[in-house]
């Protein structure tokens, strides 16, 4: 239940995401440069806090079975965004990837709070972009702005679900909780590497754009020591 409450700002995330995307439709310069900048928070919050618990713990077959089974769902997420088509895959997708970043979020809290919060950060960034991807994507098949915000609700409360799947977690024995984080990290890197940078390089880029990985990276980098 610790990371329920946090919870609550990506989910404000979604909903600014969308009411934005509602107003005024945002450019492919700065959804590439969020996009971006995004990438490196999610990266450097998998990196600082999450990979460095599994390697306290030093339990090769719970990383390999944990990070093994995290591949291969995130695999299986995409193999079905690709062989499906409209607006119910692609909101189905997004729900299935909102309710793992919960998950993910309860899994960092159980390695400490500070790593709970430092990922908190980063994903209210991803949640952001998907708010304002979804609205765009709905925009396309002409559905009304109270129907669109009624979505953007429900699929940004699939996260505080995935946190409390996550809940029972923590009283399991340390090697498998290693499993657990190791699955989680496996889906923050897929995110970074075959969602957030593949979409932002399909958009106009220049080395401003690119750099906007590394202050991501460095600003949570900077927070985690500053904490």
């Amino acid at each position: 239940m610790q990371a329920l409450p946090y919870t609550l700002i990506p989910l404000g995330a979604v909903i600014i995401g969308t009411l934005v995307a509602l107003w005024r439709r945002p450019g492919a310069t700065f959804v590439s440069a969020t996009q971006h900048l995004a990438a490196g928070v999610v990266f450097a919050a998998a990196a600082v806090e999450i990979l460095p618990q599994i390697k306290h713990e030093a339990s090769p077959a719970a990383t390999l079975i944990g990070g093994a089974i995290g591949v291969g769902v995130m695999l299986a997420i995409k193999a079905f965004e690709e062989r499906s088509s409209g607006p119910f895959a692609m909101l189905s997708a997004t729900g299935i990837d909102i309710f793992i970043d919960g998950l993910v979020l309860g899994l960092a809290f159980i390695a400490g709070d500070r790593a709970g919060i430092l990922l908190t950060a980063a994903l209210t960034l991803e949640i952001l972009f998907l708010g304002l991807s979804v609205t765009s994507e709905l925009q396309e098949e002409k559905a009304g702005p109270r129907r669109i915000l009624a979505i953007a609700i429900g699929l940004g409360l699939l996260l505080p679900l995935g946190a409390l799947t996550a809940t029972p977690v923590a009283m399991l024995p340390p090697v498998v909780i290693t499993g657990f984080l190791s699955f989680g990290l496996m889906a923050l890197l897929y995110l970074v590497t075959e969602e957030l940078l593949v979409e932002a390089h399909e958009k106009p880029d220049t080395p401003l754009i690119s750099s906007m990985f590394f202050v991501g990276f460095l600003g949570l980098l900077v927070l985690e020591e500053l904490m």
